[in-house]
């Protein structure tokens, strides 16, 4: 038996909601067509890329230099201006 994977990522207002519809996707897919079948194992692999996508956001917002964290909190200073040449 193959089941067709229609995941609604596209329609999820969210990461973290486009990650619940894959996990609720990739059970049913497992109950469907057993744990061990192809489209159980995409349907998994989709959910850690999702789970792998949130991990990579957090890191790129999380990783700012110091100059950064500065400037947030100071953004007149002289050395925050940014010019246009």
């Amino acid at each position: 038996m193959t089941t067709t994977l229609k995941f609604e990522i596209a329609g999820a207002a969210t990461l973290e909601e486009a990650i619940t519809n894959a996990i609720t996707e990739a059970r049913t897919t497992c109950d469907l067509d057993g744990s061990n079948s192809a489209g159980c194992a995409v349907a998994w692999d989709i959910v850690e890329e999702l789970q792998a996508e949130k991990s990579h956001q957090h890191q790129a917002k999380s990783k700012k230099t110091s100059l950064e964290n500065y400037c947030d909190r100071h953004p007149d200073s002289v050395e925050c201006l940014i010019y246009d040449l």
